[in-house]
């Protein structure tokens, strides 16, 4: 970096005319030329100078090259070594080491040396009786900044054995550009309210905005610790063999979240304290639903089946086709097992893990949206041990060993079970999930077959990612009063560990 004297000099020996050649500036002044051209081009992208450049080139040793100064070429070093009588070419070569092979072959192109196979063992023999050693002499010129005298061919032969190289370099001629000054008057790059006060601003110089510049990058995205624990719920499903379901469908019918599941429409799940309904668009039409089932979904409800006496109520089409925020993935579920049912029947194990809304009171544990993560599994002649099986491999995977079941009521599985497990980090029983085998009122309108049976269990995503965390108020992991700091310091998710 130029010093502020060498500006002065600089600006002072253009402002006289005087700088014809910046080479020439930075010998008089000690410094290297580089210096010198870097203020040069920092005061030409301030309209204070103008430059004309101008080419230079000349030949030079590489730092082969240079280590022959004194001792002379490869092949003269060759010559040199053969004796009167011979020498055998590997003498040459521990003699001179990576110059003997070098510069045998040079001496034999030049047809210096021979090599006499009269005598049993070869040797290297002299063909000439002295040389002349042309590469050192021009080597020698070049180094001193002398003209070698050298041809063209010379030269080139010489930079294609790497000992000689071509520089290149410019230097400047410099005159007084449109801004030019004999010193540099830094612009100013805000305007300041001392300006404004003291009427300042009418004299000074400001910078030029340069809006085609970029701006700073913006900083990385940070994982929310939802969608790290989220994540590793995905790993546990797929490694043991759940296929994703489709969850993107947040506006749900009645017919798909309820109906679908035998779950009746005098429900009190089915209340607007309960769940959110949806105004515009308020229905989905009944002739979008599968006209065979749905009938068969009615008949079930109003006069029972497949061993139910059903409900005994007058089902209504009108109730099924209201819109709703879904309050279950089991919603997804029910769409997918009719799908299968459809398309012929295979066994298959489906997982979701995505969002849904109920019409809750908030307080510090629960919020009116929060994620489900549910699994599902269907085959012929599953059985209540299948499910704890089942859940036994899930939850162990997650770190939680220990397992409790306790009987539970819900409309579409039976029989139904609260999970609990012990928490070593809480230090007592906590209920982690619900679990159930589906009903035959909600599997066989669908169109799957006898003997098969679907087991299914639930759970919040929200709580176990609260106890992972030490997270006491959900409503500081999820929604509008989440602290960003947080979600880029959160540690690592260290699930099932």
């Amino acid at each position: 970096m130029a010093s502020p004297e060498l500006e002065t000099a600089f600006l002072a020996a253009v402002g006289a005319g005087q700088l014809q050649d910046t080479a020439q500036f930075a010998e008089a002044h000690n410094v290297e030329h580089l210096v010198v051209v870097g203020l040069l081009k920092s005061l030409l992208a301030h309209d204070m100078i103008t430059t004309e450049e101008t080419e230079h080139s000349r030949w030079a040793p590489t730092a082969e090259g240079k280590s022959y100064l004194g001792v002379g070429s490869p092949e003269v070093q060759v010559f040199n070594a053969v004796t009167a009588d011979g020498i055998s070419l590997t003498d040459i070569k521990k003699q001179l080491g990576a110059a003997g092979d070098v510069g045998f072959k040079q001496a034999m192109q030049s047809k210096w040396v021979a090599i006499d196979k009269s005598g049993g063992e070869p040797k290297v023999v002299r063909k000439v009786e002295a040389v002349q050693d042309r590469v050192l002499a021009v080597i020698t010129a070049l180094a001193a900044g002398q003209e070698s005298g050298a041809s063209d061919a010379e030269l080139a032969a010489l930079k294609k054995r790497k000992l000689v190289q071509l520089d290149c370099w410019k230097t400047y001629r410099v005159g007084k550009g449109p801004a030019f000054a004999l010193q540099r008057r830094k612009a100013a790059t805000e305007l300041t309210a001392e300006m404004l006060q003291k009427g300042t601003w009418r004299e000074e110089t400001f910078k030029e905005y340069n809006f085609n510049a970029l701006g700073l990058p913006p900083a990385g995205g940070h994982l929310h610790p939802l969608l790290k624990v989220r994540s590793q719920f995905r790993k546990i499903f797929t490694q043991m063999g759940f296929e994703e379901m489709p969850t993107n469908n947040y506006v749900e019918s009645s017919f798909w979240n309820f109906d679908a599941l035998f779950q009746p429409q005098q429900h009190p799940a089915r209340d607007a304290h309960d769940t959110f309904f949806l105004t515009k668009p308020a229905a989905t039409p009944a002739s979008t639903f599968p006209q065979d089932y749905l009938q068969r979904v009615k008949q079930t409800h109003q006069h029972g089946g497949y061993g139910s006496a059903g409900y005994g109520y007058d089902w209504k089409t009108a109730e099924a086709e209201k819109n709703l925020l879904r309050t279950h993935t089991t919603a997804v579920s029910s769409r997918m097992l009719y799908q299968l049912a459809q398309e012929g029947f295979r066994p298959a194990k489906y997982f979701s893990i995505d969002r849904v809304f109920r019409n809750e009171a908030i307080d510090r544990t629960h919020l009116a949206e929060f994620h489900q993560i549910e699994g599902v599994v269907c085959d012929y002649g599953l059985t209540l041990s299948d499910l704890i099986g089942t859940l036994q491999q899930f939850f162990d995977r997650l770190g939680l060993k220990k397992l409790r079941f306790k009987p539970a009521f819900n409309p579409y599985t039976e029989p139904s079970m609260e999970i609990f497990s012990y928490s070593e980090q809480l230090g007592k029983w906590i209920e982690v999930g619900n679990s159930g085998m589906f009903r035959p009122e909600m599997l066989r309108p669908m169109g799957l077959p006898e003997g098969v049976n679907v087991i299914a269990w639930g759970l919040g995503l929200e709580r176990p990612t609260m106890i992972l965390y030490n997270i006491d108020n959900i409503r500081d992991l999820f929604g509008h009063k989440v602290s960003l700091s947080m979600v880029k310091k959160n540690a690592v998710c260290r699930l099932g560990l």
